[in-house]
């Protein structure tokens, strides 16, 4: 049977032939385990490496006089990329569609924070809805694609899972404080408790090539807010948002948005969990 006939993508012929490499015990074997692990990571990203490419070379080469405004070509490169992925079979549809949910997730917080003057696009667009250019559902959007597309191809399995129920609950109580919290008190810290109460105990199980790996989930959602926040300041250096304390020029952003990311983390994991079911290793 064909791949378009299976669902996969492109690449899953190349990771089968990567996993079919015979590895020799010893340092070359864990090198060689390392390396794919790499290249399978470096894969997951591909959609938010676009994006951050786009993001830096308009920034960086977008002439100033241009008939067409520097977010708008943004946001048509963005609509390109996708529908790139979707016909080179490099984004299987089940992907496409977590990639929708949080292009609309990620838009309504966008409208509600940007009125709330959280943070701010300083440049002219025509396609935008309120203060906000088309392009930022994209950016929610590069996250989705990477837990849904890493969740794939390291065939992810848990132990010690909560019952879905409450990650549901969880991940609904963290997005309405994202919003409640400017008018009542912030429960972050509640939120940041009832995860580690929740998940504590889970383990997530990755294959980078033959064996089942594992490492606590908490450690790993820890891990990809982290790459986020690093995404996160070569954004704002490309002014492609900016936040208020950056009006009179580009700085870090500070390391307590690691928090918000954490959290952020949670409800992209519980979200593409709607259509990846979390299976237990065999």
């Amino acid at each position: 049977m064909s791949e378009r006939a299976c669902g996969h993508s492109r690449f899953h012929a190349v990771r089968s032939r990567l996993e079919a490499i015979a590895v020799e015990p010893g340092p070359r074997g864990w090198c060689l385990e390392f390396l794919v692990f790499g290249f399978k990571q470096g894969w997951a990203c591909l959609f938010g490496g676009l994006m951050l490419a786009l993001l830096l070379g308009t920034h960086l080469f977008w002439p100033g006089d241009a008939p067409l405004h520097r977010y708008d070509a943004i946001t048509i490169g963005a609509v390109l990329i996708q529908l790139g992925m979707l016909a080179f079979r490099l984004e299987t549809p089940k992907e496409a569609l977590v990639i929708l949910i949080f292009h609309i997730v990620g838009t309504v917080m966008e409208l509600f924070k940007t009125a709330a003057g959280s943070w701010q696009y300083p440049e002219a667009s025509l396609l935008h809805i309120g203060a906000v250019p088309l392009f930022s559902g994209f950016m929610y959007a590069a996250v989705g694609s990477y837990i849904a597309r890493v969740w794939r191809i390291f065939d992810f399995r848990y132990s010690g899972y909560p019952p879905v129920w409450a990650s549901y609950a969880l991940a609904a109580a963290i997005y309405v404080n994202f919003f409640a919290h400017h008018w009542l008190y912030d429960i972050r810290w509640f939120l940041f408790a009832a995860t580690a109460l929740l998940f504590w105990r889970c383990q997530v199980w990755f294959r980078p090539l033959h064996v089942h790996r594992r490492m606590p989930l908490l450690l790993g959602w820890g891990l990809v807010a982290l790459f986020i926040w690093f995404a996160e300041n070569i954004g704002t250096f490309a002014r492609a948002w900016t936040y208020p304390s950056q009006n009179d020029g580009w700085h870090m952003v500070g390391v307590e948005k690691l928090g918000s990311w954490y959290l952020l983390m949670i409800i992209s994991f519980v979200l593409v969990s709607l259509v990846q079911r979390p299976k237990a290793p065999d």
